[in-house]
């Protein structure tokens, strides 16, 4: 598959429908092996908003719907064989990286403080004191 055909594939990608198919493959054991293996090479934005994901979904408070809706995109994320293959340089994570922040936004009023904090604590402890959390924070939630 060459970069063309990539980018094509990307640029078709039907979020929802990945999410509803991708329900089944999530498990917490494959997620944490999948984010731990690819923390680096996804990069923060990505392994922020999965964390996010992922502490939103520990919420009892959640309705059943957004976890599903979560759980679908990280099953995607842990996925080996999505859309595109995560071993390909430089686009082989962006089509999970498009699911989790499709994710994201469908569930985004589910994500209190209390999230938002384990999620940074966990950054913390897997790339140091790095602001790029706080950053993404600005973004999704509009601070100022």
């Amino acid at each position: 598959m060459n970069k063309q055909q990539d980018k094509d594939l990307l640029k078709n990608l039907d979020p929802q429908s990945e999410i509803e198919s991708s329900q089944m493959h999530y498990s917490e054991e494959k997620f944490w092996n999948k984010l731990l293996k690819y923390s680096k090479k996804a990069g923060e934005t990505t392994v922020y908003t999965s964390l996010l994901l992922y502490f939103t979904a520990q919420n009892p408070a959640v309705p059943k719907s957004a976890k599903l809706t979560i759980m679908g995109a990280l099953g995607y994320l842990i996925f080996p064989a999505d859309i595109i293959p995560d071993f390909i340089p430089v686009i082989g994570l962006a089509d999970d990286a498009s699911v989790i922040a499709y994710a994201l936004y469908q569930v985004i009023s589910h994500i209190d403080e209390p999230t938002r904090q384990r999620a940074h604590e966990k950054m913390k402890s897997w790339f140091g004191d790095s602001e790029q959390s706080n950053k993404i924070d600005d973004q999704i939630f509009n601070e100022k």
